[in-house]
């Protein structure tokens, strides 16, 4: 390496350095983890969240999986670096030490714990650090590199957000959260083995066991197909038996399953086609985004109002009708 001769402005070198530390959590990973945990709080606040409550959760959120996510880079620095595609991150690329990454990630941690504790409650603060816990001891240290079901099991660090949203609305958990969680995970593998099917090749080369890689596409493919069918009727859960949503969020429900059991079923008639792996990849990420919308939107006074003015409406209708 050499040095630039001549005097050269601190900005450029600190505005990397910022980047390159926001690459290290995988920012675009976050908003899908922070939308589940806003729909969480939004049911459990019947819609009527508070609007501080809501910032500080989602703050302290976002520095608990930006924690998770610091900590994974550490641990994974042998195979991003053999990978093509993740060789140029901070630290294969050495513009960030693995010290110095592990010392921001305890910091990130610490304020999520902190932030969590102080201004929603210890439960909630329990919930963000043991999602950090979860995701570093089970899925990348014992799983990721030693098992086929990684991202299955490992995929319950990634369902904890609606825990820790719904906690920190009303201090415990009853079953609504609990089903979320449980829809985020079997949400998760058809998601992940959508990925994994794209970049096959990378995984083989640096030896994670991703099913693609070890049972190959059609048995990847036909799992990905079980968990779409169990995905989207554990979706409606949520409004029976539980009653935590309506018929607006049932609306949504059944029109985004349809969607992804249809890209899941095209999928498993074309298990090496990369193209609709990328397709159903891409959908599930929007199927989970527009799921929580309609979460919000049906928890909302508002929208409680206007169904029940359409209701009352439709049975004067039905009522005015002369019997037959």
């Amino acid at each position: 390496m050499h040095e630039t001769i001549g005097i050269s402005s601190p900005q450029p070198k600190l505005l990397q350095v910022i980047r390159d530390y926001y690459l290290l959590t995988k920012p675009r990973i976050i908003p899908l983890l922070l939308i589940t945990t806003a729909a969480s709080m939004w049911i459990a606040s019947q819609g009527q969240v508070d609007p501080i409550l809501l910032l500080v959760t989602l703050l302290g959120g976002t520095l608990a999986a930006a924690s998770a996510q610091t900590l994974n880079c550490i641990y994974d620095l042998d195979i991003d670096y053999a990978m093509e595609r993740t060789r140029k991150r901070p630290l294969p690329s050495g513009r960030v030490q693995p010290r110095n990454a592990l010392i921001f990630a305890i910091v990130l941690a610490i304020l999520s714990f902190t932030l969590l504790t102080v201004f929603a409650n210890l439960l909630a603060a329990l919930l963000a650090l043991s999602g950090i816990a979860f995701y570093m001891v089970i899925y990348t240290h014992l799983l990721k590199r030693h098992s086929t079901q990684n991202i299955v099991i490992g995929g319950a660090a990634g369902a904890i957000p609606p825990l820790v949203g719904w906690a920190a609305v009303t201090g415990d958990l009853s079953w609504t959260p609990w089903l979320l969680f449980a829809l985020i995970f079997l949400w998760t593998p058809p998601h992940f083995w959508a990925l994994a099917l794209m970049i096959r090749d990378d995984y083989a080369k640096v030896g994670v066991p991703m099913l693609p890689v070890v049972e190959g596409e059609e048995a990847t493919t036909q799992q990905i197909w079980l968990y779409s069918l169990i995905v989207v009727p554990v979706s409606l859960i949520l409004i029976y038996p539980l009653g935590s949503a309506g018929i607006v969020y049932g609306l949504i429900a059944v029109i985004l399953g349809i969607f992804f059991l249809q890209k899941a079923w095209l999928l498993l008639q074309n298990p090496t086609d990369k193209q609709l792996a990328k397709s159903l990849f891409k959908y599930s990420i929007l199927y989970l985004m527009l799921l929580c919308t309609g979460m919000v939107i049906d928890s909302l006074p508002m929208t409680h109002e206007v169904v029940s003015a359409c209701s009352d409406r439709f049975g004067m209708i039905v009522s005015a009708i002369p019997n037959a």
